[in-house]
């Protein structure tokens, strides 16, 4: 569709015109920026100084909208598709994705967002079902797609089911657990009354895939922890925890300690080994551009030991932990309160990570016992450690008080006064 048109582009966020580009041929990079329309809606993290954007960060933030090279299968359909890089695809289908409003329109053409974008408009599955590995019907693909935008390694496809943009997600390796994990992280979090998003299963071929409707509305978008964290510079002493959290402050984004929280708390208890900078984030308005708060809890299935053998399967086994500390047992030490936390709703629910499992043609019986014995003793050991903050917090709250007593009477003599026991 864009190679009928020249290189030139102008930038836009839904309808709101941002920056005329220009598009380099061979490589998909932006070799240009003509001119800036409107910086209140250049896209969140990208500098902008004395009226300039930065081509760079801006050319970052292009790239990063691609396919990852890494992501499983990539090259065959890339080969399918008759287009060297993903970077190529991304002007294929405008830029358009399922997570924010932004596109390119080609600045000699009539185009507009309404009669566009992948959340009301329909969109081809053909890119989606050559990254799934399945096969397309007909000779001519159509390159309209929202995949051309998806993230991640795994494979995954846009699809909508029941009028609903729904994300398909496979597995990865010889046990496949990924999906699994993700039905199972949600059902937990469910429980533990999370913002979250909702997966289910589904068995296709006799593989598993989760299956989730999208959180982003044709009036919201999503903004990564990684471009938040680009709005203000990172002072040295300041940790990455501190430093995502004064970035919201400023930006005046609400709630944001309590979910912090709330997703560390989950990702100790499911043992995620990859909750980086760039799946989880931040939610505005695509219109007014306010803030809505933190986005629900997604992409969760590196996790639960998913790819590790069954003999290494152990609730206290060091894991990669991310994104603030490199270790779990660190990480949970930023919690600030524990007060939301029911762990009793999790009773029974390494019953029901069984019945997850169950049927699964990777995953056999001994490993499913181990996993679901590790999910107990995680809840557990959680258990321990709110109970040990709770046991310090009353003994300062208790030598707090003592101290104030003793300031205010004097020190009282031993033989009438004592604390309470």
């Amino acid at each position: 569709m864009a190679d009928a048109w020249n290189r030139k582009y102008v930038l836009k966020h839904k309808d709101v015109a941002v920056a005329d580009i220009e598009l380099d041929d061979a490589t998909g990079a932006i070799s240009a920026i003509a001119g800036m329309h409107d910086e209140r809606h250049v896209p969140v993290g990208i500098p902008v100084k004395k009226g300039r954007i930065d081509r760079a960060a801006l050319n970052e933030w292009w790239h990063g909208r691609a396919i990852p090279a890494s992501r499983d299968g990539i090259q065959e359909a890339l080969a399918a598709l008759s287009v060297a890089t993903t970077h190529k695809l991304l002007d294929k289908s405008l830029g358009l994705s399922l997570s924010d409003q932004y596109w390119i329109c080609p600045s000699n053409a009539e185009a507009d967002w309404s009669r566009l974008n992948f959340f009301e408009n329909d969109f081809s599955e053909d890119v989606g079902n050559l990254l799934l590995g399945l096969r397309t019907t007909g000779e001519n693909i159509s390159l309209m797609s929202p995949d051309n935008t998806s993230d991640g390694w795994l494979k995954k496809k846009w699809t909508v089911i029941d009028g609903k943009r729904c994300l398909i997600k496979g597995g990865s390796g010889a046990i496949q657990q990924e999906p699994y994990n993700e039905v199972l992280a949600s059902r937990l979090m469910e429980r533990l009354g999370i913002p979250h998003v909702s997966y289910t299963l589904l068995v296709q071929d006799e593989y598993p895939y989760s299956v989730c409707e999208n959180f982003i509305t044709p009036q919201t978008e999503l903004v990564t922890a990684w471009y938040v964290m680009q709005t203000r510079q990172k002072p040295n002493h300041t940790s990455v925890y501190q430093h995502y959290l004064n970035c919201c402050e400023a930006l005046g984004i609400p709630g944001m300690v309590e979910a912090m929280d709330r997703m560390i708390v989950v990702d100790y208890l499911i043992a995620n080994e990859d909750r980086h900078q760039n799946n989880f984030g931040v939610i505005r308005n695509a219109e007014t551009l306010e803030w809505i708060g933190a986005a629900p809890i997604y992409d969760s299935g590196s996790s639960l030991w998913f790819s590790k053998p069954q003999a290494l399967i152990s609730p206290t086994a060091k894991l990669v932990c991310k994104p603030f500390k490199q270790d779990h047992q660190e990480q949970i030490k930023l919690v600030t309160s524990f007060d939301w936390l029911d762990l009793s709703a999790l009773r029974g629910i390494e019953d029901e990570f069984r019945e997850i499992l169950q049927g699964s043609l990777f995953i056999d019986e001994a490993r499913c016992e181990a996993l679901c014995f590790a999910l107990r003793k995680r809840i557990d050991m959680l258990a321990e450690i709110v109970h040990s903050r709770s046991l310090r917090i009353w003994v300062d709250d208790r030598s707090a008080d003592v101290t104030e007593n003793i300031a205010y009477s004097g020190t009282p003599a031993d033989d009438d006064w004592e604390p309470d026991r």
